[in-house]
């Protein structure tokens, strides 16, 4: 007897819908899995054989042939378990005469019949949705989830048994409950910028950063404060607008680093690779093609502390992403593209002993050892930091003195204020912040004065800048104005723009 259930499995971030076919007939008793499973899905008939027993249902003594169409694409992981098992059942005995094409079943089981969390739900909930289709049974584990998809019915329940259950009309359940996104749950953090004393100026150009989702580089000597200004850039980050926490969570959610307890992505990330991370560790890849640290941190921050020591190939496989926002993952077997727009953090020291310039310390370094430590960062990425930042080291007065100095909340209103005013103005236009602006953007929005201009032919000539660190100029500086409030980008905010690409001594 034949028996057709419905699946989805995953290919990147996005779903595709798995026909699960099967064949129980008469002959040798066997068990075979086609349409190219990978070891996981090969593995699930041990899986599938002792759940049906376990649950209280008869394994069909029979021959046994499960296809998965379509045949030409790998299926991966454990989303198939349930499919399959509940497509034995129906097609070897009469407990589930329903018509059950209206559902996507989706979930790993355990032995015992119950069932298992699965990575990426809600990638899958939501290109299942996109293709039509609105009811769904998942593992109880990933309600939490799926209760962000709207327009659905998500049935979450706990084990094989349940799930026939409710396919066969003996018991009612209700659906998952949507949940409403709320930013407020947002973490607290252990740094605020009040703490940070002095540092004008990299305070300001954290702000800037931050406000226009620019890049930045902090160079300075040990203990100048390098890291803790780092760390206090998630603490001034915008406001998450929901569709950004969902395309965020989508990639954590495949990646199986979502909490389910949380269901869903509400801070910007903010991630730290150690300097030892490998090239597929930071882009993506492996056997699977998963994705890497740099789309872990889309739609927030990755920090890279003492920039050189990372491999010179780590860094320059960043160069693309900054460009295009996006990281194609190619593989023998597969090619899939994800999402990578972060705004990148990195703090390195000016020389190996780390105080060439810094008016505390002596630097004891020879031209070589500067000239190939600094060489460690190409031109190139270089080229793609927009604020560059020379951090010397405090003064005592600063570090015991009273003064209150602005808090992260205070800052934070100031950076949501520049965001909100650049989403409206991109509105329709498919960005949302003025380091993502292309050539086209910048003549629309940033239309210059003749003053301004002569500004940026002056730095353009004497130090010895780029077409793309022109462009980068001409985008702070929109940030700049954004932050004033000003409709029109004025030569004061061009020569503030500039001093940040100048006062770095890499």
């Amino acid at each position: 007897m034949l028996a057709k259930v419905k699946s989805y499995a995953l290919c990147g971030l996005n779903g595709f819908l798995v026909d699960v076919e099967v064949d129980v007939s008469k002959g040798i008793p066997s068990f075979d899995i086609v349409g190219l499973p990978d070891t996981a899905v090969k593995e699930s008939k041990e899986r599938v054989r002792s759940a049906i027993k376990n649950s209280g249902y008869k394994f069909p003594n029979a021959k046994i042939t499960v296809n998965l169409a379509p045949a030409d694409v790998k299926k991966q992981g454990a989303y198939l378990d349930l499919a399959i098992a509940v497509g034995i059942i129906k097609a070897s005995s009469d407990d589930l005469v329903n018509d059950i094409s209206d559902y996507i079943l989706i979930g790993e089981l355990s032995l015992d019949g119950g069932l298992r969390s699965v990575q990426g739900v809600l990638p899958v909930l939501i290109s299942a949705k996109e293709e039509g289709y609105n009811n769904f049974i998942i593992p109880l584990s990933n309600s939490t989830e799926a209760g962000y998809v709207e327009g659905v019915n998500v049935f979450a329940l706990t084990s094989l048994k349940t799930a026939l259950s409710k396919l066969s009309g003996g018991e009612e359940f209700a659906p998952v409950k949507n949940t409403k996104f709320n930013y407020s749950f947002n973490k607290k953090y252990d740094v605020d910028m009040a703490f940070v004393k002095g540092q004008a100026l990299a305070k300001r150009a954290i702000e800037v950063a931050v406000a226009g989702g620019h890049n930045i580089l902090f160079v300075g000597p040990p203990g100048a404060g390098k890291t803790m200004l780092a760390k206090c850039v998630p603490t001034i980050m915008p406001d998450m607008s929901f569709d950004e926490a969902l395309e965020t969570t989508k990639i954590h959610s495949v990646a199986g680093t979502l909490k389910y307890s949380d269901g869903i992505i509400s801070s910007r990330p903010f991630m730290t690779p150690h300097h030892t991370a490998s090239q597929v560790s930071i882009v993506g890849g492996g056997q699977n093609v998963m994705p890497g640290i740099i789309s872990l941190a889309h739609n927030g921050v990755l920090y890279l502390d003492e920039m050189p020591e990372y491999p010179r190939s780590v860094l320059e496989s960043l160069r693309q992403p900054l460009e295009d926002r996006v990281i194609t993952v190619t593989r023998t077997k597969a090619s899939v593209e994800y999402p990578a727009s972060f705004m990148l953090v990195a703090s390195m020291n000016p020389c190996p002993c780390g105080n060439l310039g810094s008016k505390n310390g002596e630097c004891k370094c020879t031209l070589s050892q500067i000239h190939k430590y600094k060489s460690k960062i190409s031109g190139p990425l270089l080229d793609r930091i927009d604020l560059q930042i020379g951090v010397d080291g405090v003064e005592y007065t600063d570090l015991v003195s009273d003064k209150v100095e602005e808090s992260s909340e205070v800052v934070k209103r100031r950076v949501n204020m520049a965001r909100n005013i650049q989403r409206a103005r991109f509105e329709g236009e498919g960005i949302s912040c003025n380091a993502e602006m292309s050539e086209k953007h910048l003549k629309k929005y940033c239309v210059l004065s003749a003053e301004c201009e002569e500004i940026i032919k002056s730095a353009f000539t004497s130090l010895n800048l780029s077409a793309r660190a022109r462009s980068r100029i001409i985008k702070v500086a929109r940030t700049i104005a954004d932050l004033e409030l000003s409709e029109n980008i004025t030569p004061s905010h061009i020569l503030e723009a500039v001093n940040y690409r100048s006062n770095q001594p890499v």
